[in-house]
């Protein structure tokens, strides 16, 4: 069954199909394009990529390739597969370890991230601040950032333990993230992010 709503769709699978089942059934679909796929807790969430979202995506992947280097393991919208049930991610960005490697099946691991930038959709906030938040922390990211450009705010998360955040910190866009004492190692200007 397939509901369409709005600026969303949302799909709902078999309780026991496995993420790659449901990700082959996917790619049979007629998938809209322009539109963002995660799989949340083994339910499928579309929303539509909006300038102001690829422009913050934009900024920050700029930023990263140039303090790492073109050789850094930088990719945005890439399915990793999380902790928890059913969780296939796709990121906004996520940066991997130096040295990391695809396993047999043809994909990054979730153990070799260290950086994680989710840029909120105002359909799909929910599952950033609540279950992908909560699988990045079981995953022991150690940094999840949280950009919303509807509060024009920063959420940053670090040092995760027992699968929460132990670390909690917000900033008004215009005030710079430092994460140089973090895996990041940079600080991050935000200054330029647009809003909504």
């Amino acid at each position: 069954m397939t509901v369409v709503t709005d600026d969303r769709i949302e799909a709902a699978v078999d309780d026991e199909q496995t993420l790659d089942e449901i990700f082959q059934l996917l790619e049979r679909m007629p998938v809209p394009e322009g539109y963002k796929v995660d799989i949340v807790e083994g339910a499928i969430h579309m929303s539509p990529q909006r300038d102001t979202h690829w422009e913050i995506i934009l900024e920050l992947a700029f930023m990263l390739r140039s303090h790492f280097g073109r050789s850094a393991k930088l990719f945005s919208d890439v399915r990793i597969d999380f902790p928890g049930d059913r969780n296939g991610f796709c990121p906004d960005l996520a940066k991997f370890r130096e040295g990391a490697v695809r396993n047999d099946k043809g994909r990054w691991l979730y153990q070799d991230v260290e950086f994680i930038v989710e840029v909120i959709s105002r359909d799909t906030a929910t599952n950033d601040y609540g279950p992908k938040k909560a699988a990045y922390a079981t995953a022991e990211v150690p940094v999840y950032l949280v950009v919303d450009p509807y509060q024009r705010k920063c959420h940053v998360y670090t040092q995760p333990k027992d699968g929460e955040f132990v670390s909690e910190l917000t900033l008004a866009f215009g005030v710079e993230i430092d994460l140089t004492d973090t895996p990041v190692g940079l600080k991050i200007a935000t200054d330029a992010f647009p809003h909504d």
